[in-house]
This record gives structure tokens, C-alpha cells and sequence, in this order.
């Protein structure tokens, strides 16, 4: 079987991305490294099928499995590895897959600290108030801090975290100071909330302060600083969860769940929204 030399090495080497839009499918969103579809492979409201723009390879979070071009065309037709590479081998040159070009990220450009202050800056309040936060919410939690990086004089509002680095935020950056790990508001509370990010926190703090203010609150930061509190979860009588409502927040709500009896996932009070602060956004701004 030569099929013209098409080899399942080379068809492998076709993109999966322009590959599903031949067959009619595209992606609800797209990061620097990701696409998201809704599956092909079933029906679905909510993208949760993963094609890794790196690496040329898919993932269905619903079923749990992935693969190369050949393996997802051979479950979309329920065809066989010939019948596959047959439909594949006019595509080699039109569809072939290139990985983009991605800078290097291990070593993130050193961020120093230079001050501290009460939040007064009016870009700043001017972007608490795009992300429907109020200011006296934003001041109560997050400070404005000047930063340098690369030798230039930078603000953002910042959310100190656990071992005193900072979350940064702005309208142009998104970004972090060393060390970085998950932030925690302690106050003796029975009952925990764990928030995926600061504006997760700052957009419940908005939407019902009591519960913020009577509970412990953790703020993760990032996903994978979840191994990290786990270790605190056994201690309360009730933990919240408000991850965000995509496949990797999902993966993570459904980890804990399955480990501990105390845990309460409240993303469906947002479950037309991929987080907090949109569904603030959008209900302020209807």
C-alpha cells in the first residue's frame, strides 16, 4: 500500500486545524499555542476539543482521548487507515502543518518591585471600572504598584500573593513578580472560596461581599498552584469552588469533588459565561 508514498508519517504532518476547517469545523477561540472547537465527535454546547498548535495534536476533554490527523479522521468517518490516508493525500502540500514560530518562555523577564501604593491613578480606576469592579472593592483587596521590567517604569493594580510576590494586571499586561504562588485572605472562617484568578475574587467580592467577607478566600493564580492548597481543604466545613467554565477549570472542579466531601462547585451561577467577571460585565452592561 503506497497510496502515491503517502505514508501515515507524512499524514500526520497535515494540520489538524485546516484539516477541520475543509470539513466544515472552526474554532470558537484561539491562543498563541491552542485552538478550541466544539467537538467534532459529538454534540456539545460549550468548546471543549483542544488542537495543540505546537505540536500538531488533538484532545476531547468529553471522551477523554486524542490523537494525530489520522486518528481523528479515522473516529469522524469511522474509516479505516487506508480509507483515511486516501482521503488525506491530496492535502500534503495545501494543508501541511508549521508550527509557529513561539518565543522561549522558560526564562520570563526578571520583574522588580519599586512601590506600593493606595490605587489613585485614574488609568487605573478607569480599568476597575471596564472590568465593572467598583473602586472601593478594587482598593479594599488590590494595591497600585510600580514595577520595572527591562529597564522601563511600569503600574498595575497588583494582588499580593501568599509569599509577597504580586499579581499585575493592567489594560496592556497581564503578568507576575516572583515569587509567584497563590494568594490567601485568612479570617478564621469555617468556610473557604477558591477563585482561578484576581479578577474572579474582585467580581465576587462585587457581587456579594458578606459571603467574601465571612469566608477564608484563596485565590489561585494559576491552575497549577491547586496541588499546593489542597493540603487546606480538609480543615473547613464548606469550600466553594469558582473556577472558570472551560475544560481545564472543569478538569479541576471535577479533581477536587472526587476527593473531598466539602467541596461545592458554583460555576453554574455563571454557566452561560466562561468566568465571574463576564457574567458581571454582562450584567451590568446588557
Amino acid at each position: 500500500m503506497d497510496l502515491n508514498n503517502l505514508s501515515c508519517k507524512s499524514a500526520r504532518n497535515i494540520c489538524i486545524v485546516k484539516t477541520l476547517a475543509k470539513l466544515g469545523h472552526f474554532p470558537t477561540r484561539t491562543s498563541e499555542k491552542e485552538a478550541w472547537f466544539l467537538s467534532p465527535l459529538r454534540s456539545e454546547t460549550q468548546a471543549s476539543f483542544s488542537v495543540s498548535l505546537v505540536k500538531n495534536l488533538w484532545f476531547d476533554f468529553g471522551l477523554g482521548t486524542g490523537g494525530n490527523t489520522i486518528d481523528l479522521i479515522m473516529l469522524m468517518k469511522s474509516w479505516s487507515v487506508r480509507e483515511t490516508l486516501k482521503f488525506l493525500k491530496g492535502d500534503m502540500s495545501s494543508l501541511s502543518f508549521s508550527p509557529p514560530d513561539i518565543e522561549p518562555i522558560s526564562k520570563e523577564p526578571e520583574i522588580s518591585i519599586l512601590d506600593v501604593q493606595i490605587i489613585h491613578l485614574k488609568a487605573l480606576i478607569d480599568y476597575l471600572n471596564s472590568r465593572n469592579i467598583p473602586y472601593e472593592i478594587g482598593r479594599k483587596y488590590c494595591r497600585q504598584v510600580w514595577y520595572r521590567c527591562k529597564g522601563k517604569r511600569f503600574f498595575a493594580l497588583g494582588l499580593e500573593n501568599y509569599k509577597r510576590g504580586w499579581e499585575l494586571r493592567n489594560k496592556y499586561f497581564k503578568t507576575s513578580s516572583r515569587p509567584k504562588t497563590f494568594s490567601f485572605f485568612e479570617r478564621q472562617s469555617k468556610q473557604l472560596i477558591i477563585t482561578e484568578g484576581m479578577f474572579d475574587f474582585l467580581s465576587l467580592a462585587t457581587i456579594d461581599e458578606d459571603l467574601v467577607q465571612n469566608s477564608d478566600c484563596i485565590i489561585l493564580n494559576s491552575l497549577a498552584f491547586l496541588q499546593r492548597i489542597k493540603m487546606l481543604i480538609p480543615k473547613y466545613e464548606k469550600v466553594l469552588l469558582y473556577l472558570d467554565n472551560d475544560p481545564a477549570g472543569k478538569k479541576a472542579a471535577g479533581s477536587l469533588l472526587n476527593q473531598f466531601q466539602n467541596v461545592t462547585d458554583c460555576s453554574n451561577s455563571y454557566c452561560d459565561y466562561i468566568d465571574l467577571n463576564e457574567k458581571l460585565k454582562a450584567v451590568k452592561n446588557p
